[in-house]
Formats: structure tokens, C-alpha cells, sequence
């Protein structure tokens, strides 16, 4: 197969939801969007659902039916990430994201309606046997109704939110994506420059990472603007609500508890010598006696085995298989189906995902390398896939999962693939293949707690201060990224820079739920092979979806994350990791 041959063959097929932005279904199914959510708000705008349990029944059923409307923005989201200039695409997005979002305001009224009975009230609907497909969605409105607004206000913080934070994030993304880094006469995207660096040799490596610092650095007043203004508007939310942490709002919405994500942020910043350690010994095997930040992403070696993707797929499913079959029979069914976009060109996002979306086919991205790493991501992003895809057993309201365990099947598949590839290969590729995972689980779990502990100080300083300037912003960046890396890693000033591109922190303390997931993950995966009847209780986490707590579900398969030290035996498992690396590099030096 030629090259062009292997690129359609593993490309999407989004023609099965429209033919293209042109296709008059997508203005049909707004318009059915829009109608649908027009009756319902005519039919219970006068709230008598709230005195009747068979007409909350009936609100409840018809309320669901109306996610089960194909949403044509998923469409031209998932355009516009293999076509970025298809400005049609763009300008009907942009369009038809203003015109369903005042079709969902008509709504906003059932939610802020339930939210107002009584505790009383509350506790006997929880209770109702008629209500009992509900009750979790239920509670999840109750518990949020403490910081609900009235109707008109809530009304408000929604449209406001496109000119308080969306534009002003989608500005700073475009202004990233037409920066260029000017590297061995080629002209670099800011991606593409970070993604280099880590295969070059140190001195390359260095002048690489001050040109994208300084690239950063140059287009930082815009992102000082930006990360203010989105984070005033956020405090301005929060005081609103009644939230008491800058964080609080985020962990509700992914139904964790404040407590057990406070445990996890304490055990892994008090673990942070692990990764001290870590360092220290990646130094040595880069054969020097200090890190420049930059190193902390830097290959120790490169394992030469180029693993084409017809390959990676075999491998794919040589792991799967004896894990479960049906998890194969998926992987084959989205090649065949076209689900899966392998391969990188211009004008395609970099990186990795797997979307899922109600009554829609799920799509994976990747930017398939021909490398063990990115065999690792295909399994990475089929987890998210299988999990999406069993949890459709479920109804549409608990369709998906919470934000928090998001990461836990994809990390969880991972493994299964990882171990399938490191018993081939020799004792030089197991240093780096080990390397590199205990590099992945460090950026997963360390480096994005010390990024949640720079969120909270950053939020309470703009809080407290009214603004940060931009050099402030990365003087902080520096002192979180430096207290995970140690002192083996030296920083220049310019580093901190490195917050203009953190996507991550426009989606408020998101971070917290990858190490959550990874270390929910490691927990599972070291039950599995101890007993493999096992993964049994794992199919009962995969098919849950949303339908009770993350805490519960884990609690229902032997899992308690609410345990104070939980945390702390995936976080050993870590350290042996690092053990068995240490070993490994002692013994390859007698020889």
C-alpha cells in the first residue's frame, strides 16, 4: 500500500453524519434542535411537573429525548480538526453555536425548576420507585442546586460566556496556531516545535526550546490579558454561586468530592521526591550532571524498531484479544468503519483524542508516528473508545462518564499494550521503552498536580491582586514546575513562558483528573493481573457510564478512593518502576 493508499484507508469518514458543511440536513436537524426545545419549554414552562410525580416522569423522559437529537456541531468540530482552513465549516460553527445555545437557554428553566424543591421534597423523589431511573441525575441537580442562580441570571452567566471566556480562548488559540518557529531552515508550528525537541540532541535542544520560549514570551501580553480576564470573569461566577474554592466548581461538575481530590493533590505533592529521584536518574542516563527544563521531556534513547501502522495494529490486537475478545472486534470495527484518522497533514490538529457523543458513530484522532510511543497511544485512545462504547448500553442520560475517571480506561488499556510489546524486546529497549512509561506516568500524575497547586495559587492571587503580569504568571509557572522536577533541573526565566501554551489551563483544574484516573487505573490493572477473573468487576466500571458516583462505582468493584492513603499504593508503584529501571541501568554497565 503507497502512501496516499494508507492515508485514505485510515482516514475518517465523517460522511455518514453530513455530506459537508453545505448539507441542508444540518440546518434541518438545528431546526429540529430548536423546535423540539420550543415544545418542551412551552409544554413545562408553568412547572406543574413539580406538584405531580407521573408528569416528572413524563418531563424527565421527554427532557432525555431531546439529547438524543444529533447535534451538528460535532460535525464541524471534527471538520474543522482535519480541515482547520475550511473557513465554510468555521463560519457555519460559529453560526449555528449561537443559535443552539438560545435553544438550550430555553431549558435552563427544568433544571433550576428541580433544584428548587424542598429537602424534603428532594429526599422523597430520591426515594420514589416510578423516579428510579433518575435518581442519581437527580441527585447530581440537587447537590448543585445549592449554587444555582435564578433563572433570568443563569440566562445571563450563558450568553455572556462566549465574550467573557470563549473568544477570548479561541483568540488566544488562533494566535498560537499562526505562530512559527524558525528551526534548520524549516518553518515550525509551536506543536510541532514542542513535539521535536524531546529527539534532539542536547545542544539543538536547548536552542530549540529558547526559540519557542521566546516565541512564547513575545505573544505573552495577549495571554496575560486573556488568562485575567477569563479567570475575573470565573471569580465573578464563583462569588455569585456561593463556591468556596476556585476549584470547587470544577470538582462538583466532575462528582468528586473536595475531600478525596484534596487527598490525591496531598499524597502526590508529598510524593514529589519520587520524581525527584526519577530526575536524578535520568540525568545519568542522559550523561549529565544537570536538567535544563527542556530535558525533562528528552529521550534517553531511541528504540530503532519502526512499527508501520498495519503493524501497530496487529499488536493492538494481540493485547486485546486475551484480555477480551469483544474489545478486538471493536478496534476492527472502527478501522472498517473509518472512525480512526491515522496519520498527520497540513491543516490536521496535532495530537491525539477519541470523541463519543449520544447517537453519533465515535471518532479517534491520532498522528501516527511509527514508534512504540504511538502504538501506546492507539491503546490510549481505544480505552476511551471502549469505554464510550460500553456505557451506550446505558440510558442517554448516563450515557459517557464524569470528567474525573475519564482517563482511567484509556491509561488502564495502555498497559495492556505496553507489557504485550516490552517482553520482545532486548535489555538496552526495555531501558527506554521502561523509561519512557515511567516518563508518561510522571508528566500524568506529577506534573499535572503541580500544575492543579499553580491553577489554585494563580486563581487566589489574581483573586486577591485584581491581575498578574505576564512575568509573574511565569515566575509562578517555574516555582510549581520546579518544586515536581527537583533541584536536578535548573530553570532560565523564560521557561515559565510555557503557560501561553498550556491549553489546559483554560479548562479550569481539569489537570486534577489525570492523575485521578491514572492512579485509579494502575489500581485495576494490578488487581487484573493479579486475578484475572477480575476483569469481570473491570466490565462493570466500563459499561457504569454515568450512572452513579466515580466514588461509587469503584466502591462497587473493590475499590475505595476515598480512603486516605489510596492514593499512595499506585504512587509506590511508581517507585518501583523506578527500581526496576535503576536495576536495569546498574546491570547494563557490567556488561
Amino acid at each position: 500500500m503507497n502512501k496516499k493508499d494508507e492515508n485514505n484507508a485510515y482516514a475518517w469518514n465523517l460522511g455518514v453524519m453530513y455530506s459537508s458543511p453545505e448539507d441542508p440536513k444540518i440546518i434541518q436537524d438545528v431546526e429540529k434542535i430548536e423546535k423540539a426545545h420550543n415544545s418542551f419549554a412551552k409544554k413545562y414552562q408553568n412547572k406543574k411537573f413539580l406538584t405531580d410525580i407521573k408528569t416528572l416522569k413524563q418531563a424527565l423522559d421527554e427532557h432525555e429525548a431531546l439529547f438524543a437529537i444529533p447535534n451538528p456541531l460535532m460535525y464541524l468540530y471534527l471538520l474543522r480538526d482535519i480541515q482547520s482552513g475550511n473557513e465554510k465549516a468555521s463560519a457555519l460553527q460559529n453560526q449555528l453555536s449561537e443559535r443552539l445555545t438560545k435553544a438550550s437557554n430555553q431549558i435552563v428553566f427544568f433544571r433550576l425548576s428541580l433544584g428548587t424543591l424542598p429537602t424534603k421534597e428532594q429526599k422523597a423523589v430520591l426515594k420514589n420507585p416510578l423516579l428510579s431511573k433518575y435518581h442519581y441525575f437527580l441527585k447530581l441537580i440537587f447537590d448543585a442546586s445549592r449554587y444555582q442562580l435564578s433563572e433570568a441570571e443563569e440566562k445571563i452567566i450563558n450568553l455572556k460566556e462566549q465574550p467573557a471566556s470563549i473568544l477570548w480562548n479561541e483568540g488566544q488559540s488562533k494566535l498560537l496556531s499562526s505562530q512559527v518557529v524558525v528551526f534548520d531552515k524549516k518553518n515550525l508550528s509551536i506543536g510541532a516545535a514542542v513535539q521535536l525537541t524531546h529527539r534532539l540532541p542536547k545542544k539543538k535542544r536547548d536552542l530549540l526550546q529558547k526559540k519557542i520560549s521566546l516565541c512564547l514570551k513575545n505573544i505573552s501580553s495577549f495571554s496575560e490579558s486573556e488568562l485575567n480576564a477569563v479567570i475575573i470573569n470565573k471569580k465573578i461566577d464563583d462569588e455569585l454561586r456561593g463556591y468556596k474554592n476556585p476549584y470547587s466548581a470544577t470538582i462538583l461538575q466532575y462528582q468528586n468530592s473536595e475531600k478525596s481530590i484534596e487527598q490525591l493533590v496531598d499524597s502526590v505533592t508529598n510524593a514529589f521526591p519520587v520524581t525527584h529521584r526519577f530526575f536524578r536518574l535520568k540525568a545519568q542516563l542522559l550523561n549529565q550532571k544537570t536538567l535544563s527544563y527542556v530535558d525533562r521531556m528528552a529521550s534517553v534513547g531511541t528504540n530503532k524498531k519502526q512499527i508501520s501502522f498495519d503493524r501497530a495494529v496487529e499488536i493492538v490486537k494481540q493485547s486485546f484479544t486475551p484480555v477480551n475478545s469483544k474489545y478486538t472486534e471493536i478496534f476492527e470495527r472502527y478501522l472498517r468503519n473509518k472512525q480512526i484518522d491515522a496519520f498527520s497533514h497540513v491543516g490536521k490538529k496535532s495530537g491525539a483524542y477519541c470523541w463519543t457523543n449520544v447517537n453519533l458513530p465515535t471518532y479517534v484522532l491520532l498522528n501516527y508516528g511509527n514508534d512504540i510511543n504511538s502504538v501506546i497511544t492507539i491503546a490510549h485512545e481505544m480505552g476511551h473508545a471502549i469505554h464510550g462504547e460500553l456505557s451506550k448500553g446505558q440510558p442517554i442520560v448516563y450515557q459517557g462518564c464524569a470528567m474525573s475517571v475519564a482517563e482511567v480506561a484509556s491509561t488502564l488499556f495502555e498497559n495492556f499494550v505496553f507489557e504485550e510489546i516490552f517482553k520482545t524486546l532486548s535489555e538496552k529497549e526495555k531501558i527506554i521503552a521502561l523509561h519512557d512509561r515511567i516518563d508518561r506516568d510522571i508528566s500524568t500524575i506529577f506534573r499535572q498536580i503541580a500544575c492543579f497547586n499553580f491553577e489554585v495559587e494563580l486563581h487566589n492571587t489574581i483573586r486577591e491582586k485584581g491581575a498578574l503580569s505576564a512575568r509573574e504568571i511565569s515566575l509562578l509557572m517555574n516555582k510549581h514546575m520546579s518544586a515536581y522536577l527537583g533541584s536536578v533541573v535548573k530553570f532560565t526565566e523564560d521557561d515559565g513562558y510555557f503557560f501561553v501554551q498550556w491549553s489546559h489551563l483554560r479548562r479550569f483544574f481539569y489537570v486534577y483528573s489525570y492523575a485521578y484516573g491514572q492512579l485509579i487505573s494502575k489500581a485495576l490493572y494490578k488487581k487484573y493481573t493479579e486475578d484475572k477473573s477480575y476483569l469481570t468487576k473491570i466490565e462493570t466500571f466500563l459499561s457504569a457510564g454515568e450512572s452513579m458516583s466515580p466514588e461509587d462505582i469503584f466502591k462497587k468493584i473493590g475499590i475505595d478512593t476515598t480512603k486516605p492513603d489510596f492514593f499512595d499504593d499506585g504512587l509506590k508503584q511508581i517507585e518501583k518502576d523506578i527500581e526496576r529501571l535503576e536495576i536495569l541501568v546498574k546491570n547494563s554497565k557490567k556488561k
